[in-house]
């Protein structure tokens, strides 16, 4: 059965997420639609890259992922529909592509399906359903787009390497309060070379050992570990470590070893 993922900033309260299911299953009615998530913030791309990244490898190849960020038409922001690793993707070209992936798509065209502009008002419905069913049903890229071979960019923040140190930031906090930094497993161990470390963060808190899993400290204490996407996290177990500990987006963590 053909699958299409829905990552967007619709929310739960409005007619609007039902509008574009409903759409989807006029056009393909037997399609199996997965709800990855609608409560993304108004136009937060770098939260929806971030959790599209993170689970859409979990998905059988030939998964459409239609991406509902910022895709109010304008003549500067272009639709692309995209193949990567097997995975379609549907979306603005508004620099959430390159946040979520990390090499050379397959293939890339922008969409050329495009109805009367001034009865485009709900460009999800009108443009975007139509590529992902087509894709859905074993269409070609090429018959829904112009190939074009370049995608909008937005620039990761990059964490800070030094000799002994590692200087990262914050940039994700999931439902349970758990913390992830942009320093990733293979960043951390390359610099660390089976060194012991200190990781300080705000209100001069510190860890100094990695756990493998959230309950390997006792319920209301802070641990620090590699979680499902590969980053670091800081954690409490069994609380909220980003209100207890006073973390938010952007903050900067610090990892000395020694």
């Amino acid at each position: 059965m053909a699958i299409i993922t829905l990552t967007t900033d619709l929310g739960y309260k409005d007619f609007y997420q039902a509008a574009l299911k409903g759409s989807i299953l006029s056009t393909l009615p037997d399609v199996n639609i997965i709800d990855i998530t609608h409560e993304i913030q108004a136009f937060n791309i770098s939260r929806a890259a971030f959790i599209l990244k993170n689970c859409f490898n979990y998905f059988p190849k030939g998964t459409v992922h239609l991406i509902g960020i910022d895709t109010v038409y304008s003549e500067d922001n272009k639709y692309l529909a995209i193949k990567y690793k097997g995975h379609y993707f549907v979306g603005s070209d508004n620099g959430i592509f390159s946040l979520i992936f990390d090499d050379t798509p397959e293939e890339i065209v922008e969409i050329n399906i495009m109805q009367d502009l001034k009865f485009l008002h709900f460009p999800l419905a009108d443009i975007f359903v139509k590529a992902a069913c087509h894709l859905a049903k074993g269409g070609k890229l090429a018959e829904i787009g112009i190939p074009t071979s370049g995608i909008e960019h937005r620039m990761h923040l990059h964490p800070v390497i030094e000799k002994d140190m590692i200087k990262g930031s914050v940039i994700f906090i999931d439902s349970f309060q758990n913390v992830v930094t942009n320093v990733s497993k293979d960043l951390f161990t390359k610099v660390q070379k089976g060194r012991n470390f200190t990781l300080s963060f705000k209100r001069n808190e510190t860890i100094n050992q990695l756990s493998w899993h959230y309950n390997e400290v006792p319920e209301g204490e802070k641990l620090c570990l590699f979680g499902i996407s590969n980053h670091l996290e800081i954690a409490i177990n069994k609380g909220k470590a980003s209100g207890l500990l006073g973390l938010h987006i952007n903050d900067m963590i610090r990892i000395e070893f020694h």
